[in-house]
């Protein structure tokens, strides 16, 4: 087939068209064509198209290998993302997890800060009130000694107005009776 299309394009060639002899090494066309004629079977017989081929082939299947790995690493790098997606959604979630704890925590201790406070400020109302209690019953006393003091005084003061010299020694004598009765 290829010695026919070569045979074909010899006969169509503009040096058909030529006038005067056309084999001749006299005409320029056909010298170019003999060298021409020449440089292919020179590249027939050290066997170029073979090794045109072969380089071809050789590059096709470099190019094979090439796409084959590309294939590979991109599958590859497909897994290695969708790991990183999914450690990603987890570690979201974990997050997530971790921030709501904290907001629960965070509101269990405003309560129980709500109820120390509310318990502190019932121990501090109860001793304020102890102490309002305690000073009461200290003025109480106080006003009662005060009274017992007056009183005692203002009797001190009648007995003495009142008394002679016989009720005293009488006095005197009733009270050291009644306190050697009491002593035994």
């Amino acid at each position: 087939m290829k010695r026919l299309s070569l045979a074909l394009a010899l006969l169509a060639s503009p040096a058909m068209a030529a006038t005067g002899p056309f084999f001749s090494l006299g005409n320029t066309d056909f010298v170019v064509l003999l060298g021409f004629l020449a440089f292919v079977g020179l590249l027939v017989y050290l066997k170029v198209p073979g090794k045109l081929t072969a380089m071809l082939d050789a590059r096709a299947v470099a190019i094979k290998a090439d796409l084959d790995e590309a294939r590979a690493l991109r599958e590859e790098a497909k897994s290695i993302l969708a790991t990183y997606e999914r450690r990603q959604k987890e570690v979201q979630e974990q997050a997530d997890r971790i921030v709501s704890s904290a907001r629960d925590e965070a509101m269990a201790a405003a309560a129980q800060a709500k109820a120390d406070l509310k318990a502190s400020i019932a121990r501090r109302l109860a001793a304020a009130t102890d102490q309002i209690a305690s000073a009461e019953a200290a003025a109480i006393r106080q006003v009662r000694e005060q009274a017992v003091s007056v009183a005692i005084a203002a009797a001190g003061d009648v007995l003495a107005k009142q008394m002679t010299a016989e009720a005293a020694a009488t006095s005197i004598d009733d009270a050291i009776v009644q306190v050697a009765d009491r002593m035994h």
